[in-house]
């Protein structure tokens, strides 16, 4: 008698983020504990898993949508190799719901259930994914296949991690099929539409703290959504990541501007919005795949993202990103700090350097449009660094072709989560305007940590964008605000407050202060002409001087008038160059953009030696008193 799975009750709804969190949870402890044991190991497992389950969702809906209307609808995957043949439950229920041909679903998977175990595992291993790796791919050349539709390339794409399946039980493999079935839009009551999205984040961030490397491509999504904010991105414009990443800044971007089009929006605004609104490059072979089925998952149904390296231009499978724009409106990123890039990536910039940052901040400007903004979290060393002439005229040339109109000084833990204890900072810049004034904004005062993070609030905006009210500020955002009695009462000065829209901010504060680039400029170039005017000066003396060395060899004069020539002349030269290192260190350090806040209160002590050593004794008598108090009572009681 043939084996029969086993039959479940109807699921209830999950009615909320925190319940997909637990029910997810779960998914992830049937694998640890079935050879997936780190996040690692059981978040790129689960990806895989979870998209096949979310694209026959949405095949599926799209196929009911096209018959409503009597359309033809082609699917991206055929019989047998879609998740309501092989991993959906089966039943033999006549309720139970049927393929459309007919068929129950979960009718392959009990096909090979009843033909004994480890069947499972051979039909994904030998026929499923090779299927799946293979649908955007010909066969013959071993490139791009042209009649692959948009849907195939992208599965081909994520399922090319995927070499076997990791999970070392069928028991508990169909256990995960069974609770991934149960995610589906049916059954997610989300009235924000982004309760999976955000569990799927979650699983994202345990990956990176997992990962040592993991700074390189997750940054607190947190920090991602107050860039958002502030930019403010709307629909029809192009938004795109150099460095894409798991996709954090595209996935955020994309649930600002559908928060703006309502719940009711137009077709082709939702269709500019999924398929011609962002676009992103990534190299990692490991965050690709992960980063296509993350934007799949937040309802970006055709990412148009690229495989490769963004620096050198070689594409590892560009076939995504072809109908990529020139330049882009908006880009939001946060490129790679601390990477050596080699000379194939530096021939393609005017000023070379193996720090890609400095590269990918040359990329930008090149790739962003003729009015395009830009935010981009930078390390501090970019910032102060005037020691290279790469880092020194990259950031002449943001200066020249932008507004920097500001720069956010984050606390040294932000990225703590992500493997990475450099200080950043947050630019905001928009092209076609050269930069005036730049406006800056402290929050490198507030503690953060692991269990400290810095969150939406301490920018002061709430989950849409919204500007806070002080009592709905984070508790340590205003702690040594309010240690000041003339502020109580007064309202905090938070940097989404002061912030007006689109890169104009209000006035200075005790957080907030502005640079007048244009007079830092000016005041350098007077203060350079002296050594400049030397180094002229003195040029046209040794000119004169090797027009008499010239006269003199010509003469053969005394060889010793020559030499004392010659010695003049180096002299003169290396004063010359004197002049110039002191002119080009004063020019340099114009391009120290390195936030320091003038108005931070520095707290003095102002105690005598003594009145310090008298304070110790005091508190050591406190202590003494308290411990010979304890010891009496231990005494008693025994």
């Amino acid at each position: 008698m043939a084996k029969k799975n086993r039959q479940k009750k109807p699921a209830k709804t999950i009615a909320s983020t925190q319940s997909l969190s637990a029910f997810v949870k779960s998914i992830c402890d049937i694998m640890r504990r079935s050879n997936c044991a780190s996040a690692l190991q059981y978040v790129p497992e689960l990806t895989w898993i979870l998209f096949l389950r979310i694209l026959d969702d949405q095949e599926s809906q799209a196929r009911e949508a096209a018959e409503a209307v009597g359309a033809s609808f082609t699917p991206a995957l055929q019989s047998p190799h879609r998740w309501q043949d092989w991993a959906a439950p089966f039943s033999e229920n006549s309720d139970h719901p049927k393929t459309p041909e007919g068929k129950p679903l979960g009718w392959k998977r009990q096909e090979l259930f009843a033909e004994g175990d480890g069947l499972l595992f051979d039909f994904i291993n030998n026929d499923l994914l090779p299927h799946l790796h293979n649908l955007d791919i010909d066969e013959l050349s071993g490139l791009p296949n042209p009649a692959a539709s948009r849907k195939q390339r992208i599965i081909g794409r994520i399922m090319t991690a995927v070499e076997r399946v990791r999970v070392d039980s069928e028991t508990n493999l169909r256990d995960i099929f069974d609770k991934v079935h149960e995610i589906h839009t049916d059954r997610i009551d989300d009235t924000h539409f982004f309760t999976l999205s955000q569990v799927y984040e979650d699983l994202l961030l345990k990956m990176g703290e997992k990962n040592s490397d993991g700074g390189q491509f997750f940054t607190p999504r947190e920090v991602i959504r107050a860039m958002v904010h502030t930019l403010d991105p709307a629909p029809g414009q192009t938004i795109y990541d150099p460095g894409c990443g798991t996709g954090g800044f595209l996935a955020v971007a994309y649930e600002h501007i559908a928060r703006k089009l309502g719940n009711s929006p137009a077709s082709t605004d939702i269709d500019i919005l999924k398929h011609d609104t962002f676009f992103g490059r990534e190299k990692e072979n490991l965050v690709f795949p992960i980063a296509l089925a993350n934007l799949v998952l937040h309802g970006i149904d055709q990412p148009n993202l690229w495989h490769g390296n963004t620096l050198t231009k070689r594409a590892t499978y560009g076939a995504l990103f072809e109908q990529a724009p020139k330049s882009f409106d908006i880009i939001l990123t946060n490129p790679p700090f601390g990477g050596k890039e080699g000379k194939d990536a530096q021939k393609n910039f005017a000023f070379e350097t193996g720090s890609t940052q400095v590269l990918f901040v040359q990329d930008i400007l090149s790739e962003l449009g003729k009015k395009g903004r830009c935010a981009i979290v930078l390390d501090e060393g970019l910032l102060f660094r005037t020691n290279e002439s790469a880092f020194v005229e990259t950031k002449r040339k943001l200066v020249d072709e932008c507004d920097l109109w500001a720069i956010i000084s984050l606390p040294g833990g932000v990225f703590s989560t992500a493997g990475a204890g450099v200080k950043t900072n947050l630019l905001f810049f928009n092209k076609g305007k050269k930069t005036e004034k730049i406006w800056y904004y402290d929050l490198a005062h507030i503690k953060v940590g692991k269990k400290t993070p810095l969150t939406l609030g301490h920018f002061g905006f709430g989950k849409n964008g919204e500007v806070l009210d002080c009592h709905q500020l984070p508790v340590n955002l205003a702690a040594s605000w309010l240690e000041d009695e003339t502020n109580q009462g007064k309202t905090f000065p938070s940097y989404a407050r002061l912030l007006k829209h689109h890169g104009t901010p209000k006035a200075e504060s005790r957080y907030s202060w502005t640079i007048d680039f244009t007079s830092r400029r000016a005041k350098a170039r007077e203060e350079m002409q002296p050594f400049l005017d030397e180094t002229t000066r003195i040029k046209e003396v040794v000119i004169d001087l090797k027009i008499q060395l010239k006269r003199l060899k010509k003469e053969k004069a005394d060889k010793s008038d020559q030499k004392a020539l010659v010695a003049d002349i180096q002299i003169q030269e290396k004063a010359a160059r004197a002049a110039t290192i002191k002119a080009t260190d004063i020019d340099a350090a114009v391009f120290d953009l390195k936030a320091v806040n003038p108005n931070a209160i520095i707290k003095i002590d102002t105690r005598t030696a003594q009145e310090i050593i008298q304070n110790i004794e005091t508190q050591g008598q406190i202590v003494t008193t308290a411990l010979d108090r304890l010891k009496t009572m231990l005494t008693e009681e025994n």
